[in-house]
């Protein structure tokens, strides 16, 4: 049989001009040919703006220039999300990138902050972040080789314009060489013998075959779902919300070098700062807001003046059972939803994309790479799902039926083990491949108030000086770090600004 050359993309927005760019930029000159299909009639979601800082890595394998990809996407910067009134009202805390402070006798710092609190210390886990720190005080700097400190780098991602970013990986993957095709797919032809899609049919009559299909059409999942009936896991008696609002206001004065998510009534909100506006948006349960209600309120609290209405999106947490069947495989929004509450969206596309091509087929579809491949984007939901269970049901509010709500919702099992072994030992246990680590797992149960019973045993083996000394010694690099950073915005001025858009007031 001969080699599977032929791919084809249905659908465009982030999900298909990632897995385009991807796709050219690693099999160019193998004789692949790479075709995208999209309909400006049906549009795009495009609300997903922040993101962690795998991103980072995605675009440096792509050979994108940092400065050119902040400029032509109106980007910031950001160092982690800060989480207003997740635990109770009036208390906010940071979930950084990176660690806090630095491993001693072989464990995670974090033990002997816990020590140092237990003992009636006053520090503040927060002095240990270097990102936390320049977050608060609105500072930002790249990691820099030459400097001469123990901490750990700074960690960042980006807050981008998602159609801005659409549009500059569609100029690359054009450039080399992948075909795009403007028109709406109408049907779908399935090969008689084996149940495999053989082509697609445009509106206008066109046909499109090939040898693999990538899904990127969206909710409906156009070939994964409607097509192939992969099925789909409801998630949402844990994640309960199943509504969004999205609107774009001008951009504030000062841009902050993270996301803000400020939990609401029924829900939450985001405010992701950009170059050139502000995103913002309200995730929440329809069962305890109504539409028009959540929509006065999420417009009541913009920073500026809105720039749009408001855009309804309606969704139902989840993973498709399959997202790699028979000779497709789903990307993004076709592939399930986890609401962007840690910024997982954007990744989730690139992780996939990564491991479909670690296994790319060669000359057949092999059922048992499709088997792993499917438990191993099983096992990458299941723990982000688990992350974003611990902020709902993790709290302390009771003033809204929706929190009382959040506050029964039971623990998938997975999630209830990681939390009783913390609450226990305060140890978290991670194994490698897992997205969030040690420092992500205990930044949020810390701020959510998850208070472990005791700490690791080798934290107490400094002497109680020589813990002082140590603590002091790292709290104080942290703030000489940050105190050598400029703004945000004056790193931005003087690096990467980038021009105002045509037509757009900045």
């Amino acid at each position: 049989m001969a080699n599977l050359k032929r791919i084809l993309i249905v659908g465009g927005g982030t999900a298909g001009w990632m897995a385009a760019a991807a796709f050219s930029k690693w099999v160019t000159g193998g004789g692949y040919s790479i075709e995208l299909i999209e309909s400006d009639e049906i549009g795009t979601v495009g609300v997903g703006e922040a993101t962690i800082p795998h991103i980072v890595d995605f675009n440096r394998s792509l050979g994108i220039d940092e400065v050119d990809f902040i400029r032509a996407t109106q980007a910031t910067f950001k160092l982690g999300i800060e989480f207003e009134e997740w635990r109770r009202l009036g208390h906010t805390y940071m979930h950084p990138f990176g660690q806090h402070g630095i491993p001693m006798q072989g464990i995670h710092f974090y033990h002997f902050w816990l020590r140092h609190r237990a003992q009636g210390g006053s520090l503040g886990y927060d002095l240990f972040s270097s990102n936390t720190t320049a977050a608060r005080a609105g500072r930002f700097s790249p990691p820099n080789a030459a400097e001469q400190t123990p901490l750990p780098p700074l960690m960042y991602a980006y807050h981008f314009d998602a159609g801005l970013y659409a549009a500059f990986l569609r100029r690359m993957a054009e450039a080399n060489g992948v075909k795009r095709h403007e028109g709406k797919v109408v049907h779908v032809e399935l090969r008689a013998e084996d149940g495999f899609i053989q082509s697609v049919k445009l509106a206008d009559g066109r046909v499109f075959e090939a040898d693999l299909f990538i899904d990127c059409s969206g909710f409906r999942g156009l070939l994964i779902e409607q097509t192939l009936h992969a099925g789909y896991e409801d998630w949402s008696h844990w994640l309960p919300c199943d509504r969004a609002l999205a609107v774009p206001c001008d951009r504030v004065a000062a841009t902050t070098p993270y996301t803000r998510s400020s939990a609401r009534e029924a829900g939450w909100q985001w405010r992701i700062p950009l170059q050139h506006r502000t995103g913002n948006g309200y995730v929440y349960c329809s069962q305890f807001l109504g539409d028009d209600e959540a929509s006065s309120l999420l417009l009541g609290r913009l920073d500026g003046t809105p720039r749009a209405t408001p855009k309804p999106l309606r969704f139902v947490t989840g993973r498709r059972k399959e997202v790699w069947k028979k000779n497709c495989v789903a990307l993004g929004l076709a592939s399930g939803f986890l609401e962007p509450l840690e910024s997982t969206s954007i990744h989730l596309i690139q992780a996939v994309v990564a491991r479909l091509l670690f296994v790319f087929p060669g000359s057949r579809f092999d059922q048992t790479t499709i088997d792993k491949f499917n438990m191993q984007s099983r096992i990458e939901l299941e723990e982000i799902r688990d992350f974003l269970v611990l902020h709902y049901k993790a709290t302390e509010r009771t003033d809204t039926p929706f929190w009382r709500h959040c506050q029964a919702i039971p623990l998938p099992d997975s999630l209830k083990s990681r939390w009783d072994i913390f609450r226990e030992t305060g140890n978290i246990v991670t194994v490698p491949g897992e997205l969030f680590r040690d420092a992500s797992w205990f930044a949020v149960m810390n701020g959510q108030g998850v208070t472990p019973e005791t700490y690791h045993p080798f934290a107490d083996i400094p002497s109680d000086a020589e813990l002082a000394s140590r603590l002091a010694l790292i709290s104080g690099d942290v703030r000489r770090r940050v105190d050598s950073f400029l703004t945000h915005d004056d790193f931005i001025r003087k690096h990467c600004a980038a021009p105002p858009l045509p037509g757009k007031p900045m």
